[in-house]
């Protein structure tokens, strides 16, 4: 059930939205554990058929698929992920465009990743986009905001938790040792 307690909305003032999760547990992240587990299984098979050189192949190939699957759910209703995502991200709140950018940043690099296109400066966008992200995430949860998670768009209602934060550091992470390790050959 979703609440919107302005009357008035600009795209330069994002509406704050309270939701209420009728589901507990993992039944409210349902389809974000479906959609990992198809992201972790296409990575699976990918680089099972991909000739690889180490754990950095699969973790390359892992992020590509992980950035395109997100990314396309993002822009499936993108003025209505660009609205969500101006909630709590620190520059989609002050840039429309970047908002409505955002999943097309997702689709580049992860397309980027799949093909290894300039790892290093992917890797450092990717690092610096997904570190963005999580201290926008930090923000609401630490001012306990009850708001959905735009990690999905809009397609899934998926309360922002820790669970949002750990997607973003972990795919943050994930991209500065990919940094690290090239600058380090």
């Amino acid at each position: 059930m979703e609440h919107n307690h302005s009357d008035h909305h600009s795209d330069s003032q994002p509406t704050k939205q309270v939701i209420t999760v009728q589901k507990k547990g993992l039944a409210a992240f349902l389809p974000l554990v479906i959609i990992l587990a198809t992201v972790l299984g296409a990575s699976v098979f990918i680089s099972m058929r991909t000739p690889q050189e180490g754990w950095m192949d699969a973790m390359r190939i892992f992020m590509g698929v992980f950035f395109l699957v997100f990314g396309a759910f993002k822009a499936v209703n993108l003025k209505g992920f660009a609205q969500a995502y101006a909630e709590y991200d620190i520059l989609a709140k002050r840039s429309r465009a970047y908002a409505l950018l955002y999943p097309f940043f997702e689709l580049a690099i992860g397309v980027a990743y799949l093909v290894s296109f300039s790892l290093l400066w992917t890797s450092a966008f990717t690092t610096l986009l997904m570190g963005v992200s999580a201290i926008g995430v930090a923000r609401e949860l630490l001012n306990k905001n009850a708001i959905p998670c735009a990690c999905l768009g809009v397609v899934f209602k998926i309360p922002m938790t820790k669970v949002t934060l750990a997607e973003d550091v972990v795919m943050g992470l994930m991209a500065l040792i990919m940094l690290l390790t090239g600058l380090a050959l």
